[in-house]
């Protein structure tokens, strides 16, 4: 019994330092995750206007002007760019991010695959960890997996160039973003996003009328398009992954926190169990002493 009892208090010491690391990782990640936070929220409602303008002016332009990252190409060569993490302890976030990559592969790009025309961009140690030795058929592009140590939108905006001008020589024809939306600490979107070519504003139907923008252009149209397309492009890419960090520490606090919980619940049953064989211990040298004392006096 003595073992047994030494047994459970080795197991509650453990449970209680685990307990302890958890407690501080989530500390880290509240206060990683407020300055992720500020830096989606402020820049959302940018991104999201200017992705607004730029699907708007493509849907609305004349077909004699054409724009480079809008252009419509037979799929034949694709790019998956997957926004995951770089270290773990954050529940299934990038779990379910892995598997959206999958999924995509297998259900629309399964015959690019097969024929070795698709590339994925691992942003993030753990997609590169999970695809390195699987789906061989891919074409692994790594040199961007530690770009959360440095997320400043110029470091961004290179990756995000690199991007756009292999799509306009012509080496991808279609370019898919996986990343995490974030909403708040418990909760995170993934979504699969049309990267390029840009989508178009399905126009809304009056009757027979259709609503379509009227934009004036100054100073030229092309020399306007050639500098504004790129930006708006290059900042909705840095919104991915600001999106994805934010999303990131939410998902690791929640995890955190959940883990204390549950460490706090394992620590209420072994204390429960060690009292039990604690009470038994004490009982059985109690009856021995008296079985012990009733002999020498018989």
């Amino acid at each position: 019994m003595g073992a047994n009892l030494k047994e459970v208090r080795t197991r509650i010491k453990s449970v209680m330092n685990t307990q302890q690391i958890t407690k501080a990782m989530k500390m880290v990640s509240a206060a990683k995750l407020r300055r992720a936070q500020q830096a989606i929220q402020q820049m959302r409602p940018y991104a999201k206007k200017l992705n607004a303008i730029l699907s708007d002016i493509v849907t609305s332009l004349d077909k004699s002007v054409e724009i480079p990252q809008a252009v419509e190409r037979e799929v034949n060569k694709v790019l998956i760019v997957l926004v995951t993490s770089s270290r773990g302890l954050c529940g299934a976030f990038n779990s379910y991010l892995i598997k959206d990559a999958r999924t995509l592969i297998q259900e629309k790009y399964n015959t690019q695959y097969e024929a070795g025309n698709v590339s994925m961009m691992y942003i993030g140690k753990k997609g590169d960890d999970f695809y390195r030795r699987r789906f061989n058929k891919l074409n692994k592009i790594t040199e961007h997996v530690e770009l959360f140590t440095n997320l400043s939108f110029d470091n961004t905006a290179r990756v995000s160039q690199s991007i756009l001008d292999a799509y306009e020589n012509g080496e991808y024809d279609a370019v898919e973003v996986i990343y995490s939306e974030f909403k708040n600490a418990a909760v995170q979107y993934n979504k699969t996003e049309r990267y390029l070519p840009i989508a178009k504003i399905e126009p809304e139907e009056d009757g027979d009328k259709q609503t379509r923008a009227d934009f004036i252009f100054e100073p030229s149209m092309e020399q306007l398009l050639h500098e504004m397309v790129p930006s708006i492009l290059r900042t909705q890419f840095h919104s991915y992954l600001l999106d994805t960090h934010a999303s990131e520490h939410g998902a690791r606090m929640t995890a955190m926190d959940k883990a204390t919980e549950n460490a706090d619940e394992l620590l209420k049953e072994l204390r429960i169990n060690y009292n039990k064989a604690r009470q038994e211990a004490i009982t059985r040298e109690l009856t021995e002493i008296v079985s012990g004392a009733a002999a020498l006096e018989g």
